[in-house]
């Protein structure tokens, strides 16, 4: 694999080499919307989420109930109940989950043999319910409920909570009238503080400093798994946690996720690879595609039309703009190079990007019809990439959040498939 070292284009001469001048000119006005600031340690180290910043969040989850209408909002194990408590649990058959009232402390029910460890991980004040294994934890539930006498106030469920819990409460309490909950924590999880931002930033700083380290240490021979694991330990070794992602090889990579076929690097291969880690819960979600050996034109044509869609989505990424915009800003460019039209193959079969933060995936998307304005402190992934079905597909994804003067990158996308990790 050539890792040639080449002079970095800059902003302006990028677009201008690639055919994207009308791009370019259709933001001259602007200041830089899309920058990473110099930084000499390649990762930059965040404290975790403290107990105050939790308790502001139940404070702003709390005030929306209260201007909703909204009695109490039940939350199951998972990344919003560790947002809001700082409780990290898994969820099982054994339903562990925090009522949160528009008023007053939280209570968390879960079974009595689980009840130190919940206590150790509790980080807001709030009450702590058990149930032993022959007991209903639905009835608890439900006689929490009742006694915060929410007359005919709705309790909002969090939209990832499971249907046993669900109908679970709805049998014990027929007539409680049930909503769902996700306008309210998608309101506050898809602004990010700050803290969030740097653990954010370390996440990608880690990735990113692990593909740097693996450059030159794809053989031929490799499968996609091999790759992953000298990967996996990059990210482990710099301090990530919980690496994931995966590889894939030749006509695999122009599969988004992949084939069941093994597929193994030779000269020419096309080895994408899509890989992340987590920091304090915070998610990294990075792509880099690279060629074993010498690059064709096509190859280098198709990474360089992947970048433009990159810059075409960091210029339509401006506050207030529709998220779907940015979708469609870069579905107008492919399609002027002759891809789709829309999520036709070859071309951009997926949306340009996807909300970031303690789930890899989440509110909102940069996808055709989202009307979600954008706001300063949401994050997303930047990855439109492009797919030839039955040949090779290229994909360079960068995560990026919004400030108040428009989108920064957390890393910076490479520019040539002679250095592809930068």
């Amino acid at each position: 694999m050539r890792n040639i070292a080449s002079p970095p284009l800059n902003r302006r001469s990028f677009l201008v080499a690639t055919g994207g001048a009308a791009l370019m000119a259709s933001t001259a006005a602007q200041s830089a919307c899309a920058h990473t600031e110099p930084n000499p340690d390649p990762i930059k180290r965040a404290d975790p989420i403290s107990p105050t910043e939790r308790a502001s969040r139940l404070a702003r989850l709390q005030q929306l109930m209260r201007e909703q209408g909204i009695g109490a909002t039940l939350i199951e194990a998972g990344a919003s109940l560790f947002y809001f408590t700082g409780v990290n649990w898994w969820r099982s058959e054994r339903l562990t989950a925090a009522l949160i009232p528009a008023e007053g402390e939280i209570c968390i029910v879960t079974p009595e043999f689980e009840e130190p460890s919940i206590r150790e991980m509790l980080v807001v004040p709030g009450d702590v319910r058990i149930w032993n294994e022959h007991q209903d934890p639905h009835k608890l539930v439900a006689g929490w409920i009742q006694e915060q006498k929410l007359g005919d106030r709705p309790v909002a469920i969090e939209e990832t909570v499971r249907y046993f819990a669900v109908d679970g409460l709805q049998s014990a309490l027929p007539s409680l009238n049930l909503v769902s909950a996700a306008p309210l924590v998608s309101a506050c999880r898809m602004i990010k503080t700050a803290p969030e931002l740097a653990l954010l930033q370390e996440a990608a700083d880690i990735v990113d400093t692990s593909y740097r380290s693996i450059a030159g240490k794809i053989e031929a021979g490799m499968d996609g798994q091999d790759i992953f694991m000298i990967m996996s330990a990059a990210i482990t070794e710099h301090g990530g946690t919980a690496p994931s992602g995966g590889v894939q090889i030749n006509e695999g990579s122009a599969l988004p996720h992949g084939s069941k076929f093994r597929e193994t690097v030779k000269p020419g291969s096309v080895v994408l690879m899509d890989c992340g880690c987590r920091v304090d819960g915070y998610y990294a979600d990075i792509s880099r595609t690279v060629v074993f050996g010498e690059p064709t034109k096509k190859h280098r044509d198709v990474y360089r039309q992947v970048r433009m869609g990159q810059e075409a989505a960091m210029m339509a990424a401006q506050i207030g703009t529709p998220a779907g915009a940015v979708d469609d800003a870069v579905r107008a460019l492919y399609e002027s190079l002759g891809y789709g039209p829309g999520y036709a193959t070859p071309g951009l079969p997926h949306r340009t990007g996807h909300g970031i933060g303690l789930d890899i995936h989440e509110p909102i998307n940069l996808v055709h019809g989202e009307q979600t304005p954008l706001a300063a402190g949401m994050c997303f992934s930047n990855e439109p990439g492009l797919y030839i079905p039955g040949s090779f597909g290229v994909r360079i994804e960068d995560c990026f959040y919004m400030s108040q003067h428009g989108p920064v990158y957390f890393t910076q996308p490479p520019n040539t498939l002679d250095a592809p990790f930068g």
